[in-house]
């Protein structure tokens, strides 16, 4: 299993503070939070009831102003845009909330179709896409009903195909399957999905539900205001299934890895640059993800490459586990991407594990780089 090539950011928030209320009844409800989220990615974000999900999506939204820190969409920073900017941006944001916002004197088609005018659709094809965006939430019987004769399943995909018909680059939902049965949800989950691989929609999903758990690629959990976790899933796989080739790590339950592998942390290194240097202190344990290496070391007065390390390998424990410098340089062949852990996690995973000292002690004997 491998990772697929790096995407551009879609969403960048930093240092991201929020506060409701004035003088002695202003409250604080997030605090400094950080995330980014790539295009085409399928992000949830779960938590417990009033942990600060839904004001953080409407303030990528547009919907609210920013306080303080920053929150960029596909390179635009929205701290201090002005009004009409704001109008711009929301064009290109498809928003599910669990209100339905309908027009009750509009049908189905009408709803949907106000959407659509907004683009450079010919107006001869107003109704042809409205109806066929209906038809993909299974309301191709119902395209002429007003909302009052449909049930509340029946709005919310209305309003669904309403917030997907022009296929938006970015898509802002709350709790967009709430109301729906299951082979509904289940169409909902699709559309989202084909959106985000054929035409590079992003998606942020806050939700109780676990049926759509499948389509994402990332988890990430709000608790009182914070971002507490954030779980790449296929990444997550993919550290696990190479930590395991790693004797210090391959007798860890599947709990224990992933874990590991959600404490570390992603970087990127070009062409020519040291991840490592000789005599370092060792403070990382790394796992490649993506390009190759070389590993060189200094002898005699020479420098010599003695082996490459490519996708699926990993290197620096031995460092780590020694409390010595690092005993040659790593140098990236091609652009490499690496996720790394630091030496206090890579410990504490170690002293966890009741046969640490039998694999530290194999370790040490099995290999001496």
């Amino acid at each position: 299993m491998s990772l697929p090539p790096p995407r551009e950011v879609a969403i960048q928030v930093s240092g991201l503070n929020h506060h409701f209320g004035k003088g002695e009844a202003r409250k604080q409800v997030l605090f400094d939070n950080n995330l980014v989220v790539r295009r085409g990615e399928i992000v949830i974000m779960t938590g417990p009831s009033g942990s600060g999900k839904t004001t953080l999506l409407t303030l990528i939204g547009t919907l609210r102003a920013i306080q303080e820190g920053s929150i960029r969409i596909n390179g635009q920073e929205l701290a201090g845009l002005p009004p009409p900017a704001q109008v711009l941006m929301r064009r290109d944001i498809g928003f599910i909330f669990q209100a339905h916002n309908l027009l009750n004197a509009l049908s189905a088609r009408q709803n949907v179709r106000m959407a659509v005018e907004l683009t450079a659709t010919p107006r001869g094809d107003y109704d042809r896409v409205a109806d066929a965006m209906l038809d993909a939430v299974g309301l191709s019987d119902r395209a002429a009903y007003k909302p009052r004769n449909l049930s509340g399943g029946q709005r919310q995909r209305v309003a669904i195909a309403r917030a997907l018909v022009n296929r938006p680059r970015l898509v802002l939902a709350d709790e967009p399957t709430a109301a729906l049965d299951k082979d509904s949800g289940a169409n909902v989950v699709h559309l989202l999905r084909e959106l985000a691989n054929n035409h590079g929609t992003t998606v942020m999903i806050v939700t109780h539900d676990s049926r759509i758990i499948s389509v994402a690629d990332r988890i990430v959990n709000m608790v009182d205001g914070q971002i507490v976790s954030d779980v790449r899933i296929k990444e997550t796989m993919v550290i696990c299934a190479i930590l395991r080739k790693c004797s210090v790590f391959k007798e860890m339950s599947p709990s224990d890895l992933t874990d590991i592998a959600q404490k570390m942390t992603e970087e990127h290194f070009a062409e020519n640059e040291d991840i490592v240097r000789a005599g370092d202190t060792g403070d990382k344990f790394y796992v490649i993800a993506r390009g190759t290496t070389n590993i060189i070391i200094e002898s005699a007065g020479t420098t010599r490459a003695v082996a490459k390390l490519g996708e699926g390998d990993f290197f620096g424990e031995v460092a780590l586990l020694r409390d010595q410098p690092r005993n040659a340089t790593v140098t990236c062949r091609e652009p490499v991407v690496v996720y790394s852990l630091s030496k206090e996690n890579f410990l504490a995973a170690m002293k966890s594990h009741k046969t640490f000292d039998d694999q530290m002690s194999n370790m040490l004997f099995t290999r001496g780089g």
